[in-house]
């Protein structure tokens, strides 16, 4: 778990202020209160590779120019030993630090000592975090927002994990309330007018229409024919839905399966029911005063619930005034709980029965509304909701074919099904393109995803690692195979592109620390893109083959660190590194 980066931040720092120190003892600068010198990467590295803004911060409290405390700092600074070969004044007062070649060495070492295993760190440590997406309703194919969800999902358990966390992949079973009954009702009618005809039987106005629909229907009157015509609609409802369940599940999930998506867990909302658990929960709510009852119907206090909240977080009472907040119905009149009742009772289960500090969802932008509402009411049961719990909320997705969009509605049939989508394109391309920054909406071209050259950059960054392999190979025919590092001369790498390769090499475990910080895996998309390309131009500027010894050994190894990085990259998003294209 070595961060050279941050290592090199580290070190800056510590320089700077030891030299602070050895300033204020001899006199050169006063004593005062200051804080630790804050180090960055600049966006120009002309001047440096790592800059202070120590003396501007400190100025004010040493009560001298920010130039004249640089200049003392650089009096009495020690490099002796360090990743630094240098250090000088910039500007207003920066004081920047050019590396030097032990640094480029540690990064290396890293590579090669870490294996599989760098980039990752101990972050989250002793964590327990669970990662809740997909959730589709069981009541239709997996389709193309369930396709973009699940990548994301799973990438960023999988960024969560790299950085220690205990992790757990989730996937919610709609399977009880409205859209069940929907879903029954559908067969239902599909089924009569197979026996009595479609002009008979009237299909339900807001039934769902698909294919699909028809082919459970066919498939439960194939294989036991009319035993459900003369039992009660109540009876054969329950039959037909049963049926379909026990034919969609296993499809979702190996469809999942050939996605690369495994849960650990597929957690049925209809257990929450059974139990009595949203009964408990929705009991537990009055007890704490945050329910009412109106025309027989009992009510969160939703409003009450987000105005304390949001001026607890600092909003002024006239701007949380003008807001229009509404309460929730919990329990209907006719006395079935909501579906934001079970959902109140489903988080509740996540803090308070099986303890998981934090508790990350991956929804559709469409459920924007519903954040604010669902972690209310989890502070409302104690359970501090607005902290542990986090809303991920992804844009639509539209998909083009011929450069047309390709229309997406379920409740006519046509939507795009994940199974059919990966008929198209590889699982590889898929994962790549749906790993998305999730707020932004996104168009995913078809023809480009098949594309075998440089436009594509899921075949960009599997060439660069497939290139790598290749000439791994070749080289190896050759009687040249990869050295150690302790057998490297590393000064020889001093060209731009070595350095700028070995650069991007250690900006590997800042990417990953990044991506679990702001829940966004396409990081690390876009770190093996610029990889990738720091691979092929060092690659066509600095040749291996014809070389002295020394100097093929270096850029060999140089060159089969990038390999591991790249596969260690792609494997963290669920995409294969192949070795020869």
């Amino acid at each position: 778990m070595i961060n050279m980066i941050q290592k090199a931040k580290d070190q800056a720092a510590a320089l700077t202020m030891a030299a602070y120190a050895a300033a204020v003892a001899d006199g050169t600068l006063p004593q005062a209160e200051v804080k630790t010198a804050p180090v960055e990467i600049p966006k120009d590295t002309s001047n440096g590779d790592y800059t202070t803004t120590f003396a501007m911060a400190a100025a004010k409290a040493l009560h001298q120019a920010p130039r004249a405390i640089a200049q003392a700092l650089l009096d009495h600074m020690d490099l002796e030993g360090s990743y630094f070969t240098s250090a000088e004044i910039a500007g207003a007062g920066f004081l920047n630090f050019r590396l030097n070649g032990s640094w480029y060495q540690g990064v290396l070492e890293a590579v090669e000592s870490e294996g599989t295993a760098y980039g990752t760190n101990d972050g989250l440590q002793g964590k327990k975090y669970m990662v809740e997406f997909v959730s589709a309703n069981p009541t239709g194919p997996m389709h193309m927002g369930n396709a973009r969800g699940g990548v994301l999902g799973d990438t960023l358990a999988a960024v969560l994990e790299a950085c220690g966390a205990d992790v757990s992949r989730e996937f919610y079973v709609n399977d009880a309330g409205h859209q069940i009954d929907k879903f029954a009702h559908s067969i239902e009618a599909r089924y009569l007018q197979i026996i009595q005809g479609e002009e008979n039987v009237p299909f339900p106005e807001d039934g769902y229409q698909g294919g699909d629909i028809k082919d459970l229907a066919q498939a439960y009157y194939d294989a036991h024919g009319e035993e459900l015509l003369n039992v009660s609609a109540e009876e054969r409802q329950a039959k037909l839905a049963e049926f379909g369940l026990s034919v969609n599940l296993p499809k979702m999930k190996s469809d999942l399966q050939r996605y690369k998506i495994n849960y650990d867990t597929w957690f049925y909302e209809s257990t929450l029911h059974e139990s009595n658990y949203v009964a408990e929960t929705v009991n537990m709510l009055s007890e704490n005063g945050w329910t009412y009852e109106q025309e027989g119907a009992l009510w969160l206090r939703t409003a009450d619930i987000m105005r304390q909240n949001l001026l607890k977080a600092g909003k002024k009472q006239e701007d949380v005034e003008k807001l229009d907040l509404k309460d929730d119905v919990l329990r209907r009149a006719n006395g079935f709980y909501t579906y934001f009742a079970a959902d109140i009772a489903y988080h509740r289960n996540k803090f308070a029965v099986r303890g998981f500090d934090k508790v990350i969802n991956i929804w559709g932008a469409d459920h924007h509304g519903h954040v604010a509402r669902l972690k209310g009411a989890l502070d409302a049961l104690d359970l501090n909701g607005t902290e542990r719990l986090d809303i991920v909320l992804m844009q639509l997705v539209k998909l083009l074919r011929d450069g047309e969009p390709v229309r997406m509605s379920k409740r006519t049939g046509k939507a795009i099904a994940l199974a059919d989508l990966l008929d198209e394109i590889s699982v590889d391309a898929a994962r790549w393109y749906f790993n998305a920054k999730p707020d932004t909406q996104m168009e995913f071209d078809l023809g480009l995803a098949v594309r075998e050259d440089s436009e594509n950059p899921i075949y960009y960054v599997e060439y660069a690692h497939a290139r790598i392999c290749s000439l791994l190979k070749a080289l190896a025919e050759d009687g040249l195979s990869v050295p150690k590092q302790a057998d490297v001369d590393m000064s020889v790498l001093s060209s731009e592109s070595e350095i700028a390769l070995i650069k991007q090499l250690s900006q590997y475990c800042e990417e990953i620390k990044l991506a679990a910080r702001d829940y966004d895996p396409s990081h690390i998309n876009r770190y093996l893109q610029e990889l990738a390309a720091c691979f092929h131009r060092f690659y066509n500027a600095c040749h291996i083959r014809g070389e002295e010894a020394h100097v093929a050994a270096a850029r060999l190894k140089l060159a089969d660190d990038t390999r591991i990085v790249l596969k260690n990259g792609l494997h963290l998003i669920g995409v294969d590194a192949p070795e020869k294209m």
